[in-house]
């Protein structure tokens, strides 16, 4: 299996039937629900692989975007109230 270092939550709709099979499945094997559903999705791509996909060991991030930002966002105490007023409340940024 593929180390994964990033994971995605996600809610997901199977039907009740499936969904009990599954659970026993992961019950037998002692593994979680999630380390099943991510075992059959692996097994599924191996078999069917997506046409165009990258592979994720040649992701990589992207440079940062230029915000112009005049001064560092997070330099004060009051940065979450700063980011959620919209505005700087105590007359800190620069012009």
């Amino acid at each position: 299996m593929e180390h994964c270092f990033y994971m995605v939550k996600t809610q997901i709709q199977i039907p009740d039937g499936l969904h009990k099979r599954l659970k026993r499945l992961a019950d037998e094997q002692e593994w979680s629900f999630a380390e099943t559903l991510r075992r059959g999705a692996e097994l599924l791509l191996a078999t069917r692989p997506v046409a165009g996909s990258q592979d994720t060991a040649a992701w990589c991030l992207e440079p940062p975007a230029n915000t112009r930002l005049r001064k560092d966002p997070f330099a004060t105490e009051d940065w979450r109230l700063e980011a959620n007023l919209g505005a700087d409340p105590k007359g800190l940024a620069g012009d």
